[in-house]
């Protein structure tokens, strides 16, 4: 890999690991559009780009998680018991989306997916809508059916689950650093089951080009992993020292800025823009 691409994605892996610290994002929705770039520089085919940005960016989680949740578990801000019963339901939602669906979606869709659901999640941060103060999680049941729900969307948009998990335990008056903390760890399953479901719907392929292991493109990746593990603890340390309004307008713009380039990125793919 050209020297120039190493150092772009060490720079991408260094932001990618202090934003999933600081945000509990996993790092994905900042990774996949500058993948998409990066992945479309390196002339990959136009049909397989957005696939394996999603995929790799992923796959880079698993690492990143495990860096960033342990910072925020020695702030004991991790709620293990909601960890718990989300899991199952994010497992089995990540291995449907990252092993049926995935491959079935075209790449326009796929970026069209990411920007719908990225900008409608930056819009309720910024709205700041207070929850009703009586509503509590939902029980076994209904947190383990929002983990099937947040499992497969994460697995169509390659991103660590925090766009609709952070929302959606706010919504139910989870305090802001826990849920961010608490969706932290919840990208290590996420991660998991995706990256399990991309490599097996990859693999029949033909042709893929060197260095893709499934839908992954493992150079990449190699690099992404070694630099993001090492921010992103640093970002977990910061998250737990920003006012709770400041971290979430940080999120929300970072939001709006990824959307619409993966707006253009759908665009280009239909033929909408030149």
């Amino acid at each position: 890999m050209d020297p120039l691409f190493i150092l772009a994605y060490a720079v991408l892996g260094c932001v990618a690991g202090f934003a999933a610290g600081l945000l509990g994002i996993g790092g994905g929705m900042l990774l996949v559009p500058f993948l998409t770039a990066l992945l479309t520089l390196q002339g990959l085919p136009l049909e397989l780009v957005v696939h394996a940005a999603i995929a790799t960016s992923m796959a880079s989680i698993l690492f990143t998680s495990m860096s960033s949740v342990r910072a925020h578990h020695q702030k004991r801000a991790v709620r293990w018991d909601l960890v718990i019963r989300f899991s199952p339901g994010i497992v089995v939602g990540g291995l449907l989306a990252g092993g049926a669906v995935f491959a079935a979606l075209k790449t326009g869709w796929l970026a069209l997916f990411f920007a719908i659901f990225v900008g409608y999640s930056a819009v309720q941060m910024l709205i700041n809508r207070k929850p009703k103060p009586s509503r509590q999680m939902p029980g076994t049941v209904g947190t383990t059916a929002a983990g099937a729900g947040i499992g497969f969307l994460s697995g169509l948009v390659g991103a660590g689950g925090g766009f609709v998990s952070v929302p959606f335990m706010l919504w139910c008056n989870v305090a802001l650093h826990h849920a961010v903390a608490t969706s932290a760890a919840l990208g290590f399953p996420i991660a998991l089951a995706n990256t399990v479901g991309y490599v097996w719907s990859g693999w029949s392929v033909q042709d893929l080009p060197d260095g893709m292991f499934g839908y992954i493109y493992w150079p990449a990746l190699l690099v992404l992993v070694a630099f993001s593990v090492v921010t992103a603890p640093i970002g977990a340390k910061v998250a737990h020292k920003l006012p709770v309004n400041t971290l979430k307008r940080v999120f929300a713009f970072l939001l709006f800025g990824l959307a619409a380039y993966m707006f253009y990125k759908a665009g280009v793919s239909f033929g909408w823009v030149t």
